[in-house]
Formats: C-alpha cells, structure tokens, sequence
C-alpha cells in the first residue's frame, strides 16, 4: 500500500510518499512560496537523489499537481501511475474536543475541522487549503486527517481546565489542548518497544524539543497531561515563543509601550523563548555557539530552556506518581547532547543515571542512560509522516 502524507502551511507544503507496512520512504519533498512563485524540491531516499525546480504555484491546486507530477516523472518518478496512490494522510493541527483519534474525510469531518479554525487560525486554514486541493486534484481516493491535538484528548479534565470563570470553557471551548500528539504517540509507542514492555504498563516522559518544544505525561499509553495548552504557546521557552509567563506582564507592556493586542502577540510568538532571551538567534545551534564564546545572554537562554525541561520532567513524574522512562525527541531533543544531559542530570534522587558516553550520539534510537539507572533515558527520533501514514492505512483498510 502506498500512502502519500501532506503537511500543508499557509505557503508550503511538505510531503512523503510511503509503504506504511515496509516504512519505506519513496519519495518526500517541500514546495514553497506558494501564492508568490512556487519551488519545488523533490527527494528519492533511495537514490540519494535531490531534484529542484522552479513552477508556478498560485494556489495549493498546482503545488499538489505539481507534487504528482515528480512522482510520475519517467526522470525521477517512483510510480508509473496516480492509481498507485491508495489514500492520503493529512496533517490537521486543531481537532478540537471533536476528536480523538484520527479519521476519514467526509463533509462533516470538514465542516467541524472549519469549526476549529478560531483556535488555530494560523493553521487550520491552510491544512483546509491542502485537502481541498488534494481532492481537487485526486477525486475519488480516500483522505485521513490526523490530528496534532487528539493524542492529549485523554487528559482530565483536573489536567485541561483553566482556573477561569467555567462559563468561558462551556460556551468558548477555553481549555489545555495540547500540541505534537503525532509525535508524543509514535515515541511513546517505540520507548515501550526499545524497553520489551506493554506501553499500558508504562509511566513515560516525552520530551518533543524543537524551535516548538512539548513535554507529556504518557501514563500506561495515555496523555495524561501536556506542556502546551490553548495554544501552542503556552509551556517551555522555545523558538521565539515566550512559553509560560505571568499575564500580567502582557497589561504592563501595553501601557507602559502602548502596543495593542496584536504587536503584543507578535512579540510572544515571534520575538521571545530564547531568541528574545540571547538576543542572538532561535537556532539552538548558534546559541550554543555564541555562548561557547562566552556570550552570558546564550548562556542564559540555553540555562532557561534546559531548567524548564528538567522542571516539567519533576513535575510530570510528581504527577504520575512515578516514571519508567524520559524519552528525548525532535531537532533538539534527538541531536544536542548538552541540553539533554543537562536536563536529565540532577534527578537521581528520582532513580535517574545518564551515561556521558551513550549520551554522545545524534538521531540514533538508542538508551542514553547509564546501565543501572532506574528510569532509563532514551533518544527516539520521532516520524509523524509515519505514524500519519499508518493510521491512514489502517483506516482506509477498515
């Protein structure tokens, strides 16, 4: 079976095209600046091959035609006909309390998607965008949306509530949703198999670190709680967003700079985490230089987002009662040693041993904790496009 899985942006969209049951990755690619000029970039991993090319691509109709057409390609094609596509498997950020898990495409699938656009208006709308021109464009094949929200809607309500007048949650739908449910799924699942024990017996930390950046508490296969909340902006410092901070600072700001609602948004998600902090960059890469040269604003900004994470894995573990294993995953999280030791040292007292050696390693699922260590530590890379690609396979296989 080959499952194509788009992940569609306001002016990009990123694909893959794979066997879900092999794993294998046929061909996966980027088209950018869509609406402005169009670019593709088409990769076969078995090839080692990278293509790029300029095409027109005033909507997301051409950029998935145009993805077609590089698959079909007798150059640098891997399928000889579009009937080869058996489904396609979306990426939806916002499901809202409507779903949990992920689901066929129909009209009222798409109408409730719709439905959550006001709490993800930056997202929703363009992975609207992609399916409508995916089925535009491939009539009559199955369509799955999988969604960044459903993994954590097994949270209690003790763990999404805000302490705000209820009213708020009843009639608006205010509550902790939480975000990179593919990914805090599909490492959860694989921390459970690396350690030879049913994922329903297991208290599991994942740690999704990134330019965006999520803890969870997995408990016996289950989020139980989240980092992220309303919004995506909520929790660590990452990127450029602020993470948790007082509300009260956004009214000091405004008065005292007069910004208006939408600069002060500006500056939370676009201007703050630990670029604001280092003043230097949101690329953990060059923070991390910039402090090896001795700049204490990096210094500062590395400190900062390590302390949230080794503060959230305490509070997590608190909040199951007990921990059987920290996973690290995503660009941070699976490539920089330094953050994760130092986010995981200092909890011995919570049966937690790093090993530096096994630690010093990048994008290899493997244990990076020390060989007696209680709770074993591990490094997963995490695959969304693959666990979008199965549950879209499983679904359409009924």
């Amino acid at each position: 079976m080959k499952v194509l899985v788009i992940n569609a942006g306001s002016s990009s969209l990123k694909y893959q095209l794979m066997d879900p049951e092999t794993r294998e990755v046929l061909a996966k690619g980027l088209c950018e600046r869509i609406g402005i000029d169009g670019r593709l970039t088409h990769k076969i991993p078995a090839k080692d091959a990278k293509y790029e090319f300029e095409i027109p691509m005033p909507t997301h109709a051409e950029a998935i035609q145009s993805v077609l057409d590089a698959l079909l390609s007798s150059e640098h094609g891997v399928i000889k006909s579009a009937s080869e596509i058996d489904a396609v498997g979306h990426r939806v950020v916002h499901g809202g309390e409507k779903f949990a898990s992920s689901v066929a495409i129909d009209d009222a699938v798409m109408a409730a998607i719709e439905e959550c656009i006001p709490l993800a208006p930056l997202h929703n709308p363009a992975n609207i965008t992609g399916i409508k021109a995916c089925q535009q464009v491939m009539p009559g094949v199955p369509m799955v949306a999988v969604f960044d929200t459903a993994f954590h809607q097994t949270m209690p309500a003790k763990s999404y509530i805000y302490a705000l007048p209820y009213e708020y949650y009843e009639k608006d739908k205010v509550r902790r949703y939480g975000f990179h449910g593919t990914s805090h799924r599909y490492v959860s699942a694989r921390a459970a198999a690396m350690l030879g024990k049913p994922l329903e017996e297991l208290k599991i930390i994942t740690c999704h670190l990134g330019n965006g950046s999520s803890i969870a508490a997995v408990d016996c296969g289950k989020s139980v709680d989240t980092t992220m909340g309303f919004t995506p902006l909520a929790g660590l410092p990452m990127g450029t967003r602020s993470g948790d901070l007082d509300a009260g600072i956004l009214e000091y700001l405004m008065n005292k700079y007069g910004y208006d609602m939408k600069e002060m948004m500006n500056i939370l998600n676009k201007k703050s985490g630990v670029l604001g902090i280092s003043g230097v960059s949101s690329d953990f890469r060059d923070i991390e230089n910039a402090a090896k040269e001795g700049n204490k604003q990096a210094e500062l900004a590395l400190e900062a987002f390590q302390y949230g994470v080794k503060k959230y894995i305490g509070a997590y573990a608190a909040a199951m009662g007990g921990v059987d294993a920290i996973v690290f995953t995503a660009g941070v999280g699976e490539n920089d040693a330094n953050t994760r030791m130092a986010a995981a040292s200092g909890l011995e007292f919570m049966g937690v041993k790093m090993d530096a050696e096994a630690n010093n390693v990048r994008g290899k699922e493997t244990v990076i904790s020390a060989p007696d260590s209680k709770v074993k530590v591990l490094l997963i890379p995490t695959d969304e496009e693959l666990m979008i690609a199965m549950d879209t396979a499983a679904i359409v296989n009924g």
